[in-house]
């Protein structure tokens, strides 16, 4: 096995990331606040902890109890934290994302690529750098991996099977309930099982991990929401960062997220053992050139 680089901790996770990361783990009462907050950052940390309260039909307990759900000791830091992200250049409310029936197709590219663009820099700022090495040590060392995800997740563990399968690793992606939940039963310790899910509560994903763990495998959950039914039962939990809005729920943003994660595991697995990975894409790109149309004839 090749050395590789000292793996480095990921930077502190940005608080609206955290925010939108934990939003639908929090009470009625916390997500107004955090809707208000998101809403318009700039505008939540001008306000004093009595004017978020009211301003969001809630108490200062309820607003104190938000900013410890987000790791903060009290009011004082959440406003400093929006301030600061305020001023960021790519900090925009999440209503001037969405799609209105007065924009222009100019209006709607520009929407369209920025948040795409955001779900891309904003996945790689706030991925588990530890984490995503602990799966590609434990995906390299397998023998078997098993890949599940319904719709358009499905498309992800797709791309994932066939990137591993492409360097010599032993991946299957399943998106039939009934076949992946027969799959992971015939895991055992040693084994992968990884469960892509946007919003962490997809009930079979989360029924095929379930079996998978049951059975000893080392489960990942590859998922936009860290409180989640799907992350409570990996041993690992790589995280996206994708925004989805009223008529993009799983839309591109958050395949693209997820697809920027598959192809980061990919490539630190093939890292493990490049001379082998390397010596297995130039066969397998060989094994298919004869199929490509040679434009010049």
């Amino acid at each position: 096995m090749s050395p590789r680089a000292t793996d480095a901790a990921a930077p502190p996770v940005p608080l609206l990331l955290r925010l939108r990361g934990i939003r639908p783990s929090l009470s009625p009462a916390e997500d107004r606040v955090a809707e208000r907050v998101l809403a318009d950052p700039r505008a939540a940390a001008a306000l004093t902890i009595s004017e978020l309260a009211a301003t969001a039909q809630t108490s200062e307990t309820t607003v104190l109890r938000f900013c410890r759900r987000l790791g903060l000791p009290g009011y004082p830091q959440l406003r400093l934290g929006l301030a600061e992200e305020s001023a960021h250049p790519r900090s925009v409310a999440a209503s001037d994302t969405d799609i209105s029936a007065k924009d222009t197709i100019d209006d709607i590219v520009a929407k369209v690529a920025w948040v795409d663009a955001s779900a891309v820099e904003e996945t790689a700022q706030q991925l588990d750098r530890v984490a995503l090495a602990a799966t590609a040590a434990a995906v390299a060392a397998a023998k078997r991996v098993d890949i599940y995800g319904i719709g358009a997740s499905a498309i992800v563990g797709t791309d994932l099977q066939q990137k591993l399968h492409r360097i010599g690793v032993v991946a299957f992606a399943w998106n039939d309930p009934h076949i992946a939940l027969t799959s992971a039963t015939l895991l055992s310790r040693g084994d992968v099982a990884i469960g892509i899910s946007h919003s962490g509560t997809t009930s079979e994903t989360i029924a095929a991990l379930d079996a998978a763990r049951g059975r000893g495998a080392t489960t990942v959950a590859v998922t936009n929401f860290p409180v989640s039914p799907l992350a409570a039962e990996a041993d690992l939990v790589l995280t996206t960062a994708a925004r989805e809005t009223s008529l993009r729920s799983g839309a591109t943003a958050s395949r693209i997220a997820a697809l920027t994660v598959v192809d980061c595991l990919y490539i630190a697995v093939a890292q493990r053992n490049l001379p082998r990975a390397r010596k297995a894409v130039k066969e397998t790109r060989q094994a298919v050139a004869s199929r490509h149309v040679d434009p010049q004839t």
